[in-house]
């Protein structure tokens, strides 16, 4: 337990600053921690024997976050090339007597895609105006869903939601899950638009917030759930150890993936 304190402790004494101060302090944390994910994302197919490229998929990675925060649009074809390359690492393997490659290739885009791309999300939704202060409503909702779900989940949950890839996890979880980052949402977006310095005074209401509380709820739990379908296939409890008490970098993203880039189109076509 102490353990878990002090880490949570130190995210938030790097994350805090690096969220309210955006730039090029906010994107180095968000490659490490991409970055990470897919480190340990290779590890989890590895150990069941594929072999995902583990440079050309953390390579990937690093490329997509930096194009994303530095030169936008040339995302989309350097996207492109990046999976040509996965395809030309993956064809030289199968020469080299790798009877698998084909679907080591098709993990490696995956892990592509997922961790650099949409975990990019991340960067997107604070380059918004006034991100900082859109962060402080997402991650809430996402850290509130998760508590709520934790918490009636453990008293009252009775009928199972994925017996398979979460066994813990029930229905009575999920509502109280998503009734909390409804709540979650509506308050934040209360606060942060109508007391104090209102930062986003006119920009978001309460039913607004409740909506985007909403969407993330209902979805972002998938994130989670996607995560435990990579241990699962690989035999593991934690996607690594780095983090006492907390597992590794995508034991700690995996709704945050969900919830950025929900969070991102939400804000971004219903609300600004």
């Amino acid at each position: 337990m102490l353990k878990r304190t002090l880490t949570s402790l130190g995210f938030a004494l790097v994350g805090l600053p690096a969220i309210i101060f955006g730039g090029i302090f906010y994107y180095l944390l968000i490659m490490v921690i991409l970055a990470g994910s897919a480190w340990e994302y290779v590890r989890l197919y590895r150990a069941v024997r594929y072999e995902p490229s583990e440079i050309v998929t953390i390579g990937s990675v690093l490329c997509i976050v930096t194009a994303r925060f530095f030169f936008p649009g040339a995302a989309i074809p350097l996207l492109v090339l990046l999976i040509f390359t996965a395809m030309g690492a993956h064809l030289i393997a199968y020469e080299r007597g790798r009877d698998q490659a084909a679907l080591d290739f098709a993990v490696t885009v995956a892990g592509i895609v997922y961790l650099g791309w949409i975990g990019s999300y991340l960067l997107d939704l604070r380059q918004l105006p006034q991100g900082g202060w859109w962060l402080m409503i997402v991650l809430p909702i996402v850290w509130g869903g998760d508590t709520g779900a934790y918490s009636i989940g453990v008293a009252y949950g009775k009928h199972k939601m994925t017996p398979r890839l979460s066994p813990k996890k029930s229905w009575e979880g999920y509502v109280a899950g998503l009734i909390t980052s409804i709540a979650v949402g509506a308050f934040f977006s209360y606060a942060f638009s109508s007391l104090g310095p209102q930062p986003l005074g006119g920009s978001i209401t309460a039913v607004q917030g409740g909506f985007l509380g909403l969407v993330i709820g209902a979805l972002a739990p998938l994130g989670d759930l996607g995560e435990s379908m990579f241990k699962r296939q690989g035999g593991l409890k934690d996607s690594s150890n780095i983090f006492p008490g907390h597992g590794g970098f995508l034991d700690r993203i995996d709704s945050w993936i969900w919830g950025a880039a929900l969070g991102y189109f939400v804000i971004r076509y219903f609300i600004l």
